[in-house]
């Protein structure tokens, strides 16, 4: 078993935690729960999506977010962008980092961006090579990395697949989807494992929903094969539009508790991650699905 020492964190709260959403948060509380999660010691946060607003209403207004942001030194405000119009719209709003997104499963892809995995890696193709020319990181995502709503069980092999034709693309990192939260710590390692043989360690994320109770779990196991990035979203917000039932992504606050009882350093300040939490869940008028957050008042917590 091998801990790394140090673990990134990849805040999405504010694009994938919000997207499934019906109430259409305002940009102004979009901007303030960045700016809240930024305060926290967040280095990566994912600010927005530029989507069809049909497909997606809550990512409507994802310009005037970015735009509205104010930039902390040292901390990436990255955007999805689907194709090349978003990438282009992304842009002329001051993004300084995109995503894509791809998916394991076939099915999936069809049902969720309309066409087979390879047209939609064949779309990204033009998109990465803009952005590579303007100096623009692009991360990547593949959904379905272990099961898929449609197909049942994904073999290991077309998520490495996968993975590896977006990281010879040109992304950077590639981030590992459990977008239906059924994947088991075996089912996980053994994902990460033939990743690796394409991929290095150093490029991969794990990006885990936590509809069955698995994902700490499952972080845990990534942790052990050397992964050392995680993708989470503050309070557990979170959900798929296009896999019914997928609940929300791990927790931020849950995740950090977790590195600190492993003694792995992360850079988050816990107390006001549970502040940014309970934020957006007043604006939404929910509990937090934080464990942590649930178990321990912000007067308990000192900087």
């Amino acid at each position: 078993m091998s801990l790394p020492s140090s673990v990134k964190i990849v805040e999405v709260a504010p694009r994938d935690g919000l997207q499934n959403e019906s109430q259409i948060i305002s940009v102004s509380d979009k901007i303030e729960l960045i700016h809240l999660l930024a305060d926290s010691g967040l280095q990566y946060i994912e600010a927005g999506s530029f989507v069809s607003a049909k497909s997606i209403p809550q990512m409507a207004r994802s310009a005037e977010v970015i735009s509205g942001i104010h930039q902390k030194p040292g901390v990436s405000y990255a955007v999805l962008t689907p194709n090349m119009k978003g990438f282009e719209a992304a842009m002329d709003a001051g993004a300084t980092e995109v995503a894509v997104f791809a998916s394991a499963s076939e099915s999936f892809s069809q049902r969720n961006i309309n066409c087979s995995i390879t047209e939609s890696l064949h779309r990204f193709e033009p998109l990465v090579t803009k952005a590579r020319k303007l100096n623009i990181p692009v991360r990547a995502y593949v959904s379905c990395i272990a099961e898929c709503p449609y197909e049942g069980h994904i073999p290991a092999n077309k998520t490495a697949d996968v993975s590896s034709t977006l990281f010879d693309m040109g992304c950077y990192e590639i981030s590992l989807g459990d977008t239906i939260g059924k994947g088991t710590p075996l089912i996980i390692s053994e994902v990460i494992s033939a990743v690796n043989e394409k991929l290095p360690l150093s490029a991969i994320a794990v990006h885990f929903h936590n509809t069955y109770g698995q994902a700490l779990a499952n972080i845990y196991a990534a942790l052990t094969n050397g992964v050392g990035i995680v993708d989470s979203s503050v309070a557990g917000l979170g959900g798929c539009p296009y896999a019914k039932g997928a609940t929300g992504n791990i927790a931020t606050e849950d995740v950090v508790y977790l590195l600190d009882g492993l003694k792995i350093e992360h850079g988050l300040n816990l107390g006001k991650l549970i502040q940014a939490g309970d934020f957006i869940c007043d604006k939404l008028q929910r509990e937090s699905q934080s464990m942590v957050a649930k178990s321990l008042s912000t007067g308990e917590l000192k900087d």
